[in-house]
């Protein structure tokens, strides 16, 4: 059965730091390419980090130079780090592992960017 478990979320002040992790499980996690999206409240699901198979990264414009996604493969996980975060960052964050046509979501952990 596969299991992508995402974890780290919280509440954070803007400026702050969060990182996000998503631990699978039931899949061979080296070969899928991992992904970060998020959903903010009345808004479309948006990509928002990619780590490729063979570790290339592409980010959305919107988290360029603040967030870093990063896989370890030993431990079937990948993370996103968040840095500088701001208001319009809160959303669910959702990680996503794709190989070919298949694909596997998590349930989400929830980030608020509040003061």
């Amino acid at each position: 059965q596969v299991q992508l478990v995402e974890s780290g979320g919280g509440l954070v002040q803007p400026g702050g730091s969060l990182r996000l992790s998503c631990a699978a499980s039931g899949i061979t996690f080296s070969t899928y390419t991992m992904n970060w999206y998020r959903q903010a409240p009345g808004k479309e699901r948006e990509l928002v980090a990619t780590i490729t198979s063979g570790e290339s990264t592409n980010y959305a414009d919107s988290v360029k130079d603040r967030f870093t996604i990063s896989r370890d493969n030993a431990k079937n996980t990948v993370y996103l780090q968040m840095t500088t975060l701001k208001p319009e960052d809160t959303a669910v964050y959702y990680c996503n592992a794709k190989r070919f046509t298949i694909l596997f979501w998590g349930k989400g952990t929830l980030v608020t960017v509040s003061s």
